[in-house]
């Protein structure tokens, strides 16, 4: 995989740094663009919310002969096409620049169209996580954070669980055969931990392993 141009400064593709010793990348993808713009910009309620504006306008529009004045239909529909053309432009910018990286210890995204953002999530961090498939192989895999790891919901946007704003969890959007990540995420982060308990066994505190809660949309399972 070849970086892109305006990401030439990562040491390798959606990676800010090296990957130390003893890790490596399992999977990459990123956000299927079309499926982006429906579910995170939500060009189609949008779209029908115009249609609907369409509609009213062109009745208020009619006179009792039956006469329609045209110009500010015209005019109407041109800005909501704008609109529209705007929103599909950002949702595929957004997933062109966005790069979703599991690696053997951790998640990473890198996301941001003007101010590029990396966050790094290690399994040791991640308390649960959760797929919403959206049809088409594509879906959402949320990820649930420990309560004192907390990260804005602004710099996430749109990569975060709807409805989650004042604990959001980070989420790859709209990931083509999420199905196979989410179990692939599953096995990684049980390997990590599972890894983890036998190394710190020492430690009582951090040799209890949890397993992920099961959220309203289904546990990786």
């Amino acid at each position: 995989m070849k970086a892109t141009h305006e990401h030439e400064w990562e040491a390798a593709p959606g990676l800010p740094s090296a990957l130390p010793p003893g890790e490596r990348v399992v999977w990459q993808g990123a956000p299927d663009w079309k499926r982006l713009a429906i579910h995170a910009f939500h060009v189609r309620k949008i779209a029908l919310y115009f249609a609907l504006m369409l509609a009213v306008q062109a009745i208020n529009l009619t006179a009792p002969e039956g006469r329609v004045d045209w110009k500010p239909l015209v005019v109407a529909a041109s800005l909501y096409a704008l609109a529209l053309a705007l929103l599909l432009g950002t949702a595929w910018m957004s997933a062109r620049s966005t790069l979703y990286t599991l690696t053997n210890k951790r998640v990473v995204m890198r996301i941001g169209i003007v101010l590029t953002l990396t966050f790094n999530l290690p399994f040791k961090r991640i308390a649960g996580a959760s797929l919403k498939t959206q049809g088409a192989g594509t879906g959402d895999i949320a990820l649930a954070l420990h309560p004192e790891d907390r990260i804005g919901w602004v710099h996430l946007w749109p990569h975060q669980r709807a409805w989650h704003v004042t604990q959001p969890q980070p989420t790859l959007r709209c990931v083509p055969d999420s199905q196979q990540v989410g179990e692939q995420l599953l096995n990684l982060w049980r390997a990590e931990r599972a890894g983890q308990s036998l190394h710190l066994g020492d430690s009582p505190a951090t040799a209890s392993v949890n397993q992920p809660h099961t959220p309203n949309h289904g546990m990786l399972a």
